[in-house]
């Protein structure tokens, strides 16, 4: 028997049931202003102290940055005598954000990049973090914290998670800040996350009417150019934090987004129909083989042979909680009404995805139709 929607899809219906109300957010939750930006580091490091879990001798990168950092503190050595089991070659990662000042602290993400087989216990030499342009603007350093682990021995090992990648909260101190100077604007942008015409045109309208000046206009989609009036200028943080702060009502594209791989199907409010009818009804064929066995006759030549019987059954289940498996919807019908009318054949998340496909194909379905 077809099982119902799952509870996280019954409990979208039971909300979109209700009328439909218009959704007033924050700007700044919905977009930001151009001129910053977070920043990407990245850097070539060497993790201490692993318990022989470090790199094999055959990646001859860490034993030449072991032999460099070794000459950099002056210590005379002998490259061959290298061993490199305790030591890893990582790739170290991190975010810089907006307006980080020097002596901030980052958090960075540690991967090995050689047979490490294991960074837990590591600790992180100092690393310099560059930007795209080559300029160091953090140096890590610390332990790393590996949420994860792997042990074995005589043929036989155990592993959780990916113990050859980790973090160290608090790792990296920037060194240098990122130039921003926003306090020198005219005029700024607005980038808004997801594009909507729409919502666009209302967020210049709601800044033109708070400020009482045409100081917004959308230049298309997904962004707004805003000039700063002469009562901010100089103090232009303190505009855009006022814009930030004004609601907006945001409107929603008609979308249906299905997961055929997991089942999951996520409807907007949006959405809507035309008029038409669905069957639903499983279909279910069963072929079953029987052996039965044909002895001889009592002193004849004959051989006792084994005979396969086949047998065929067919089975239509008919919609759960109904006499009619068609069920009929309405011009203009919306999301809770949609799935409800489907709960009610008791159709399954997956057949819900063929339903809506078909739907879609045939016309009557008012939405785009996305499938990841």
């Amino acid at each position: 028997m077809a099982t119902r929607i799952t509870a996280l899809l019954i409990a979208a219906m039971v909300l979109a049931c209700a009328p439909a109300q218009a959704t007033e957010v924050r700007i700044k939750d919905i977009a930001r202003f151009q001129g910053y930006s977070d920043n990407q580091l990245v850097g070539y490091g060497l993790v201490f102290g692993l318990r022989g879990s470090g790199d094999g001798n055959q990646i001859l990168f860490t034993a030449q940055a072991i032999a460099n950092m070794l000459n950099a503190q002056g210590i005379k050595h002998n490259r061959t005598n290298i061993r490199t089991r305790n030591t890893a070659s990582v790739i170290v990662t991190a975010t810089l954000p907006p307006f980080a000042k020097p002596g901030s602290k980052i958090d960075v993400s540690v991967s090995a990049i050689g047979d490490a087989t294991s960074l837990q216990g590591g600790m992180l030499l100092m690393t310099p973090m560059r930007a795209p342009n080559g300029d160091v603007y953090a140096t890590a350093q610390g332990s790393v914290v590996v949420g994860g682990f792997a042990a074995g021995g005589a043929g036989a090992g155990v592993a959780q998670n990916v113990p050859t990648a980790g973090n160290v909260p608090n790792g990296a101190i920037v060194q240098r800040e990122v130039p921003t100077n926003l306090q020198a604007r005219a005029s700024l942008t607005l980038v808004m996350e997801n594009y909507d015409f729409t919502t666009a045109t209302r967020i210049a309208n709601v800044v033109n009417e708070h400020f009482g000046s045409p100081l917004a206009r959308s230049r298309d989609g997904a962004s707004i150019d805003v000039v700063v009036p002469s009562g901010f200028r100089g103090k232009v943080i303190d505009f855009i934090a006022e814009v930030e702060r004004l609601t907006v009502e945001t409107d929603e594209r008609a979308v249906v987004i299905i997961n055929e791989k997991t089942g999951t199907v996520v409807i907007g409010q949006q959405v809507r129909i035309s008029t038409c009818a669905v069957a639903h009804g499983n279909l279910t064929i069963q072929v079953s083989t029987t052996f039965g066995v044909s002895q001889p006759q009592p002193f004849s030549e004959g051989q006792t042979a084994i005979i396969p019987q086949e047998e065929v059954t067919v089975t239509e289940d008919m919609a759960t909680g109904s006499e009619d498996a068609v069920m009929m919807l309405q011009e203009g019908a919306n999301i809770g009404e949609i799935v409800g009318a489907l709960n009610a054949l008791g159709v399954s998340p997956r057949d819900v995805i063929t339903i809506l496909q078909a739907m879609k194909a045939q016309g009557a379905l008012k939405a785009e139709l996305k499938v990841m």
